[in-house]
């Protein structure tokens, strides 16, 4: 059984409720998972984990990251994670030019720590319609054949 460990920054409720939706979908494809707000996680804990995930929105129009997950993404490139898995997901609003761009952010702060992208992101505008959990859904199933590969 591999372990899941999710970080989420989540101003809204929006990507709390993808990062929940991802929980829910881990724990029925028979993973350990651990769901962790930004604030209180580092990135070592990604260490102990198979699968390691994080969402996050894009604040403002500069499309910056969150204030709350700054030093999480800052920690993270020192961070040895060759061998596990990552994926990234969050929210954002399709009126911005730069559309979840803190997504592509984590993604490519992933690329430096040797982990492995195991599916390709997931963005939902503004919070999480039917289609949206399809593919938040989808996006586990795909982590997890790429663990179990």
């Amino acid at each position: 059984m591999p372990k899941v460990m999710i970080v989420y920054a989540s101003l809204t409720g929006n990507t709390e409720e993808c990062a929940e939706i991802l929980e829910e979908a881990f724990n029925e494809l028979g993973a350990e998972v651990e769901l962790v707000e930004s604030v209180f996680a580092d990135p070592e804990d990604f260490t102990d984990a198979d699968i390691v995930l994080v969402g996050t929105y894009t604040y403002g129009t500069d499309a910056n990251l969150p204030d709350e997950i700054v030093d999480f993404y800052e920690e993270l490139e020192d961070v040895d994670l060759t061998g596990k898995l990552y994926g990234v997901f969050g929210s954002g609003d399709t009126f911005y030019e730069k559309y979840c761009q803190s997504v592509d952010d984590f993604d490519e702060q992933f690329a430096l720590t040797g982990a492995v992208k195991g599916a390709n992101s997931v963005k939902v505008n503004l919070n999480p319609e039917d289609e949206d959990r399809d593919n938040l859904v989808a996006f586990a199933k795909r982590l997890m054949i790429a663990f179990e590969n």
